[in-house]
């Protein structure tokens, strides 16, 4: 089977939210066509999709080195590699003692990947509130609540934020 009926076979199954069934004729397509970079972009995002993203990383960064220029590519890829990292956050944070430095610096990385992720802006005002930073956190929860402004956690901590930055000014 070529890879484009191959193709309209993985939409199929997408059109009936069917993505384990999609990736796999996503992954038939790449091997009609190895070199074409826009299959593997298609299954990187149904991996994506299925919460599988060390495959979606694996297949994103292979449509980028066919096509390194494609800015669609690109975009997903640094969307993918922020979700890698906030799974890497949780599990430093469950460390015991939690690893703080390294969370914050690697929110501040899914920042910066994906300026539209609430997870960034949330975790990292978590991490900056904990260590007492509470001019920081209460900015990026700030931030956070721009992207979701009914999170209850969130303008808790917005309110926890504000109510320990006026005690500190009074000393």
């Amino acid at each position: 089977m070529d890879g484009e009926s191959c193709i309209r076979k993985a939409y199929d199954y997408i059109l009936h939210g069917d993505f384990e069934s999609a990736i796999h004729w996503f992954e038939l397509a790449i091997k009609a066509e190895p070199d074409n970079a826009g299959y593997y972009h298609k299954c990187a995002v149904s991996c994506a999709r299925s919460n599988k993203w060390t495959k979606a990383k694996h297949y994103s960064d292979t449509a980028i080195a066919l096509e390194p220029d494609n800015s669609e590519y690109i975009y997903y890829s640094e969307l993918i590699r922020s979700k890698l990292l906030l799974e890497e956050v949780s599990v430093l944070l469950a460390s015991v003692p939690p690893r703080l430095l390294e969370a914050g610096d690697k929110l501040a990385e899914v920042i910066s990947l994906d300026p539209l992720s609430f997870d960034g802006f949330y975790t990292l005002a978590m991490v900056r509130y904990t260590e007492g930073d509470y001019e920081r956190a209460g900015k990026l929860v700030k931030e956070a609540l721009k992207l979701d402004p009914q999170h209850a956690a969130a303008r808790r901590l917005y309110a926890d934020t504000r109510r320990k930055i006026r005690k500190n000014s009074k000393g």
